[in-house]
């Protein structure tokens, strides 16, 4: 099971990379488009949109179907919108070809995070999905410096860089990936019932209110931490993106490292530790008195986050074991309309409040309810049950 581990690490970084591609390309295409900065904003949003919007649409979908047929589709589409995007003649044509990209990635990913619980044993599941978000975690330490050190030689190259290694990892896919049927066939079925199979699941409106809510919260800090590095220690652009480098750097050390401690502590106490741990600093982070502190501060936040990714994934998938990919496809919808929410409303709070207040008491208002209403559901008491009678 290692090659398919390597494999999902590296779709998960290829599609992660698109996702941060973009950024540093944002002054350049600003003015080859001749739009304002605020407009600008569209063509990474355009790809969040795109993915939240047709992951509905995917988890149904790669249920019915074969998910080795639903990721090849979904990775071709991906490879064409993405070199589209390199050729795009103007600002409305670039927001519909991240939009086909969003989508198209909206079918890939979700076939990830549901195949690991098939294909892989019990035991190393976590493990696994830890080694798939690290690709993740390192997409986006790594997907800014690729952007700008291509886009030196042209703004398309990093458009067809990508486009062509994602070609390469789709004949990759093709002969490595083991076909994946669905668990029951069933043509006369409604193409929405896994929907109302999974919603019918004890707790699983509850979880993905929660991890909604978690992500609003992290993804309003996330989108402005550049900003405030750059305001409060007046940082330039490139000393920002070394910044979120290192910092990144924690994310996928917690990702690559962090299962043998979810293995030692269990689910539950891995999750509520994180809530305690992501609380806690995001408390503090606005006392930050110099950039050093600040630095260390967001970097054990990074590793944590690597850390419990994977948990949160490993319990949606705990909740049903024919609709997989619409508890994957629902949980990563509601992580990209947490990140639209959180972006918007962190912007607002960064404006209006002096250096990270704003932000960071939102942040932590959001860990708080999200905590609450995964203490609500019992899993604490649960899992910690399981984990006394493994003992």
């Amino acid at each position: 099971m290692k090659i398919i581990s390597f494999l999902f690490f590296f779709i998960m970084f290829v599609i992660g990379t698109d996702t941060f591609l973009i950024s540093p390309l944002l002054p350049t295409l600003t003015s080859l488009y001749e739009v304002s900065t605020d407009v600008s904003g569209f063509m990474v949003s355009s790809y969040a949109l795109g993915y939240a919007v047709f992951a509905f649409l995917a988890g149904p979908l790669s249920d019915r179907l074969d998910r080795k047929k639903v990721m090849l589709m979904g990775f071709i589409g991906f490879i064409i919108s993405t070199f589209l995007c390199g050729v795009a003649p103007s600002f409305s044509f670039m927001l519909l070809f991240r939009f086909a990209a969003g989508v198209s990635a909206a079918f890939v990913t979700p076939q990830v995070w549901a195949s690991i619980p098939v294909l892989v044993q019990p035991q190393h599941i976590v493990k696994t999905m830890g080694f798939a978000t690290a690709g993740l975690a390192i997409s986006q330490l790594i997907g800014i410096p690729i952007g700008s050190y291509l886009a030196h030689i042209s703004w398309h190259m990093p458009f067809y860089f990508l486009s062509f290694l994602a070609l390469i990892l789709l004949i990759v896919i093709q002969l490595v990936y083991p076909s994946l049927p669905p668990v029951k066939q069933n043509e006369s079925a409604s193409f929405w019932k896994p929907y109302k199979t999974l919603f019918m699941a004890v707790n699983a409106k509850s979880y993905i209110l929660a991890y909604f809510i978690f992500q609003v919260g992290n993804f309003a800090a996330f989108s402005f931490i550049g900003s405030w590095l750059s305001q409060d220690f007046s940082l330039d652009v490139a000393s920002v993106g070394t910044a979120m480098m290192a910092i990144g750097l924690g994310n996928a050390i917690g990702s690559l490292f962090g299962s043998h401690l979810i293995q030692k502590m269990g689910q539950s106490r891995s999750l509520l530790l994180s809530f305690i741990l992501f609380i806690g600093l995001y408390g503090i982070l606005p006392l930050s008195t110099n950039l050093l502190t600040a630095e260390i501060i967001l970097a054990v936040a990074f590793l944590v986050a690597g850390f419990v990714f994977p948990v949160f994934m490993s319990i949606f998938q705990s909740l049903t074991t024919s609709a997989r990919g619409t508890i994957s496809s629902v949980s990563n919808a509601a992580m990209y309309i947490g990140t639209t929410v959180g972006s918007m409303t962190g912007g607002v709070l960064f404006a209006r409040f002096d250096g990270f207040w704003g932000v960071s008491i939102f942040a932590v208002g959001m860990f708080i309810l999200s905590l609450l209403i995964y203490s609500k559901t019992g899993v604490f008491k649960r899992q910690e049950a399981v984990i006394t009678n493994e003992a």
